[in-house]
């Protein structure tokens, strides 16, 4: 194993056991260089390495300030908005329209997503900023036969609001799958991904209406280093 890579697991141990913790700086390159007995140019290394797995950010004429690495909570039981997620857990959060437009739902989308082929569909391409980085990306195909209008302005505030208190749509379940998939084109385009990040956490829902119908479709791609899921759960015997 290379120094570098030595004095970066020294470090990121440090940062984790909390004796570095978030919003204060590590000691400047010339300080970790005679601690380490290393030269300036290794340092830098270490240094880059915990930047790409997201434990600092360099700071101009400041340093290298040590990073938040909560986890954020989203549940697994229920239907909530992301808007609502963000209201109630307080996220400092945007969201970004990357494309809104109309598809024909053909056979293998059909068999994937639950729609009916031929049936016209929105696809909703967002992706969310959490703490200035892009971890989520959301994918919704939503039924043309409920949702007649829809812009970006709508879609970059809040769907579910606008389904129901404009339109009058009473959303009533959802079947979830929650899967760990390898890192996709999409993900790499639109998300901020670490450089060691292979795989994202993948929950893919279809949304029903009050009538059992099915009007939306969602991949929902999170970060893994960023995310946990959490449910209450009670014993029943069987």
């Amino acid at each position: 194993m290379k120094i570098y890579e030595l004095i970066y697991q020294q470090l990121e141990s440090e940062i984790l056991l909390g004796n570095y913790p978030p919003e204060t700086f590590l000691p400047s390159e010339s300080q970790l260089a005679k601690h380490f007995e290393a030269s300036r140019d290794t340092i830098r290394k270490a240094l880059q390495q915990l930047t790409n797995h997201g434990y600092i950010k360099k700071v101009q004429g400041k340093g290298s300030l040590v990073l938040r690495r909560e986890q954020l909570r989203f549940p697994v039981s229920g239907l909530t908005s992301y808007k609502e997620l963000q209201n109630a857990y307080g996220y400092d959060s945007s969201t970004q329209v990357e494309s809104l437009t109309k598809l024909i739902v053909k056979k293998e989308l059909a068999e994937k997503t639950g729609f009916e082929e031929n049936h016209e569909v929105w696809s909703v391409l967002r992706s969310r900023k959490i703490d200035g980085q892009k971890v989520i990306l959301d994918w919704d195909l939503i039924a043309l036969e409920f949702v007649k209008e829809l812009d970006t302005e709508i879609a970059k505030d809040s769907l579910y609001a606008y389904f129901e208190k404009q339109l009058g749509l009473e959303i009533s379940f959802s079947e979830k799958e929650i899967t760990v998939d390898p890192v996709k084109t999409l993900d790499k385009l639109y998300l901020d991904l670490n450089e060691q990040d292979t795989h994202i956490v993948s929950v893919t829902s279809r949304v029903f209406l009050k009538n059992m119908r099915q009007f939306q479709y969602t991949e929902s791609h999170h970060r893994l280093d960023k995310f946990k899921f959490h449910d209450f759960a009670r014993r029943h015997q069987l």
